[in-house]
C-alpha cells in the first residue's frame, strides 16, 4: 500500500517536470508566418471547438500560447548575434507588416536660425552629461532644473558691485535681469516659428513707414514720451504742440472725509427719488417732443391731395377660337374654322 502511493507521488513529480521542460520542438500542420522586426507570428492554423466544451479552455490557451512562443524564440534564434556587455543580443531584421498609426506621422521641425549657422559652419553639438561637481556642498547634482549645481537663487547674500550703486536692491536685479531673459528667448522661439512659416514680423514699437503721416508722427511722439519712468508728466512740449487726443478721461472720486451737508443731501435726494410713486419726467424733453408733434401735424395739413394722372384707353386684339367636329357617313371630321375679331 505504502509503495503504491510512493510511486504516484513519483510519477505525479515526473509529469510536472516534465511540463516544466517541454521540449524546443513545436510540430505543428501549418507553419507560422513570422515578423521577426515586430516580434509577430501568425498561426493560420484551425482551433478545434472540442477543445473548448470540456471545459479547459484556460490549458487549451495556455498551451497554444507556449508553443507559439517557443516557435518565435527558436525563429529569433536562427537571426545574426552579437556580444553587448557580455550579453548575446540578436540584430532585428527591418519590420513588414505595416501597422496602422492612430495618427499622421509628424513632420520634422523646421531648423532655428541657430541651427542653420551652426550646420553651414560645420559646429558639431556636444552632449553635456546631466550631473556636474557641486563644489560648495562637495556632492553631484544636477546641471539643470531643481537642486541644481551652483543655484544662484538659493543665496542669501549677494557682494554689490564697486560700479553699481551701493543702496540699489541687488535681488530685485536678478530678478529683473531674469525675466527679462525668459522674455528674450519666448520672442526668439516665437520669431523662429514665424520664420519657417514664412509670416513677416513687425518690430518693436512701431514699425517705420516709408512716408509717415502727421497722425502717425503725433502717435510716435506720444508714445515716446510716455514710455518714460514718469509716463512722460515732465517732459517738456514741443512748440505749437496740441495736447494729444483718445488720452481717456482719469476718473475723479469723493474724497472719504468730506462736506457733510452735501452727502446728506445727495441721500435724502436719493431717498426722494426711491420713495416717489410717480415716474421721474423730463419736462424739457416732454415740451419739444410735443412741439415737434404739432409742427409735423401743421405741415401736413398744409398739403393737399395730389392729382391723379389720366387713365389710357388699352386697345387690343381680341381672338376667338371657334371649333366644330362633324362625323359623315365615312366618320371624317370637318376642319376647324378660325374666326379673328376685328377692332372695335
Amino acid at each position: 500500500m505504502a509503495s503504491s502511493v510512493i510511486e504516484d507521488v513519483l510519477i505525479k513529480v515526473e509529469k510536472e517536470e516534465a511540463e516544466k521542460l517541454k521540449s524546443i520542438t513545436v510540430n505543428k500542420e501549418l507553419d507560422l508566418e513570422f515578423d521577426t522586426g515586430l516580434l509577430l507570428a501568425y498561426d493560420k492554423n484551425p482551433v478545434d471547438n472540442r477543445d473548448f466544451k470540456d471545459g479547459k479552455q484556460e490549458e487549451f490557451l495556455l498551451s497554444l500560447a507556449r508553443d507559439n512562443t517557443q516557435l518565435l524564440i527558436n525563429e529569433i534564434w536562427k537571426l545574426e548575434t552579437e556580444k553587448v556587455d557580455q550579453i548575446i543580443v540578436a540584430k532585428l531584421p527591418e519590420p513588414t507588416t505595416k501597422l496602422p498609426r492612430e495618427k499622421p506621422v509628424p513632420k520634422p521641425k523646421p531648423p532655428t536660425r541657430w541651427e542653420q549657422f551652426a550646420r553651414l559652419k560645420g559646429i558639431q553639438k556636444k552632449k553635456k552629461t546631466n550631473l556636474v561637481w557641486d563644489e560648495v556642498h562637495k556632492e553631484w547634482k544636477r546641471r539643470w532644473g531643481y537642486k541644481r549645481a551652483k543655484d544662484d537663487t538659493k543665496e542669501w547674500l549677494i557682494e554689490v558691485p564697486g560700479s553699481s550703486d551701493p543702496n540699489e536692491d541687488q535681488f530685485a536685479k536678478k530678478n529683473k535681469a531674469k525675466k527679462e531673459r525668459v522674455a528674450r528667448n519666448e520672442y526668439s522661439r516665437l520669431k523662429n516659428i514665424a520664420r519657417a512659416q514664412k509670416i513677416k514680423v513687425p518690430g518693436m514699437g512701431l514699425p517705420p513707414t516709408s512716408k509717415q503721416s502727421k497722425t502717425e508722427l503725433a502717435q510716435a511722439v506720444s508714445v515716446a514720451k510716455f514710455s518714460t519712468a514718469s509716463a512722460g508728466k515732465f517732459q517738456e512740449k514741443l512748440p505749437k504742440e496740441k495736447p494729444p487726443r483718445n488720452t481717456g478721461k482719469k476718473r475723479k472720486f469723493q474724497p472719504l472725509i468730506g462736506d457733510f451737508n452735501i452727502e446728506k443731501q445727495k441721500q435724502l435726494d436719493l431717498l426722494k427719488l426711491i420713495e416717489s410713486k410717480k415716474p421721474r419726467i423730463n419736462i424739457t424733453q416732454a415740451v419739444n417732443k410735443q412741439m415737434r408733434e404739432e409742427d409735423m401735424e401743421a405741415r401736413n395739413s398744409r398739403k393737399g391731395p395730389g392729382k391723379g394722372g389720366r387713365k389710357g384707353n388699352m386697345t387690343g386684339k381680341r381672338r376667338g377660337k371657334g371649333k366644330g367636329v362633324g362625323k359623315g357617313p365615312k366618320g371624317k371630321g370637318r376642319k376647324s374654322q378660325m374666326k379673328q375679331g376685328k377692332r372695335s
